[in-house]
């Protein structure tokens, strides 16, 4: 039996007598309806002093007020409710299982698509002090790190250009319209754009940059599989459309990352197939650029017998682990050499995003590879020709 004697308590201890016993009706009525707003804490300091009085002498508002403020915190939820950026494509492929698209997209685009759907959600939100971040594009020239302040409209403006000379080679309208850059490279036409632009690029860019990726992507999807052999010169080198339209998807992730340090905000390496195919691309040029590299004297002379055509030669094992990984024999005496694991004079292991971006030249050479064995000479050779990949 409860010690307490006859009183207003129940026998929870809670306030029995009515609130009209207490205090008013229309006063009572008044603190009734601020309880709401108190709970959210949306009273002003004066009302909120009122009510907690209220709450002290009056049971069925103390209950729910009590009730409220257990609402309040389940809709209140700890964690960051932005959509991640790869939820799009994560809904795309599922509803694609389901039912293929009429037109699909070529799997060489795929990754284009991907990325840029990507970047495009997290500019979504973007207000101008985001737009107007400062962004430090990478790369490097020969074997020096180079560097260019812009924006983060700034970065877009310069992945429409570039991205122009597909649509270009597609018979599409260039970004740049009348101007004419003086190398038609792609920072010779970033920096046509920019020094062209009255005033410095702002989030207006987002519309023409998305709507060109879309005209992009539906061009090669309505033409079908063979526009792929198609070439896009880049100024001082060609790729094949498929390529190249795997360079753009490359561009648009790792200017995305530049973007998301640049806002303070999270941003995920593209799905593991993507990833992968951007590896077997970058691992396919390095034979070029590992011949381009030792004609400037930037690479170690050839000193064993050439190699014919299609021959096997000394070769290097580019392990890849993780996500998007695998393994690829780099020839290194000749582009045209096959590679060979008979041959094998040197291994490197690296992860996948960390090899890519070692070939966006936002890595040292020298701090890349995680694991190291053989030629010491032919794996510097060909981290820095990954690292001579990479331009602005």
């Amino acid at each position: 039996m409860s010690g307490r004697g006859p009183g207003p308590y129940d026998d929870r201890g809670s306030l029995a007598a009515g609130p009209d016993e207490l205090l008013p009706e229309p006063e009572h009525q008044v603190l009734k309806s601020l309880l709401g707003a108190w709970a959210l804490a949306a009273c002003a300091p004066a009302e909120a002093d009122a009510v907690e009085e209220h709450l002290g002498v009056c049971g069925p508002c103390a209950d729910e007020a009590l009730r409220l403020r257990e609402a309040v915190g389940l809709l209140q939820r700890p964690e960051s409710l932005d959509l991640k950026p790869a939820l799009r494509t994560r809904v795309l492929e599922a509803c694609l299982e389901r039912r293929p698209p009429r037109i699909p997209v070529p799997d060489w685009a795929a990754a284009y698509d991907a990325e840029t759907a990507r970047l495009d959600a997290l500019l979504q939100d973007f207000g101008d002090n985001e737009w107007h971040a400062p962004v430090r594009l990478r790369w490097y020239e020969g074997d020096e790190a180079s560097s260019r302040r812009t924006t983060v409209a700034g970065v877009i403006a310069h992945l429409m250009t570039v991205d122009g000379l597909v649509a270009v080679a597609l018979g599409l309208e260039d970004p740049l319209g009348e101007v004419r850059p003086e190398r038609p490279t792609p920072s010779g036409r970033t920096e046509a754009y920019w020094r062209a632009a009255r005033f410095p690029p702002t989030r207006s860019v987002r519309g023409p940059w998305r709507e060109q990726s879309h005209r992009l992507i539906r061009t090669v999807s309505f033409t079908g599989s063979d526009t792929g052999r198609m070439t896009v010169p880049y100024g001082d080198f060609a790729l094949p459309l498929h390529d190249a339209m795997l360079d753009r998807a490359f561009e648009c992730w790792v200017h995305a990352e530049d973007i998301a340090e640049a806002v303070d905000y999270p941003y995920d390496p593209p799905a593991g197939r993507h990833l992968h195919d951007m590896v077997d691309l970058a691992a396919r040029l390095l034979p070029v650029v590992l011949e381009q590299r030792r004609h400037h004297g930037l690479a170690a002379p050839v000193e064993r017998r050439l190699v014919a055509a299609g021959e096997p030669g000394r070769s290097l094992r580019l392990e890849i682990e993780g996500s998007g990984g695998g393994e690829w024999l780099i020839p290194l005496d000749s582009p045209s050499a096959k590679g060979s694991a008979e041959h094998e004079v040197a291994h490197v292991a690296l992860d996948g995003a960390e090899f890519c971006r070692l070939a966006a030249g936002h890595v040292p050479p020298r701090e890349a590879a995680a694991g190291q064995e053989g030629d010491r000479e032919a794996i510097r050779d060909v981290l820095l020709a990954a690292a001579s990949l990479s331009r602005m």
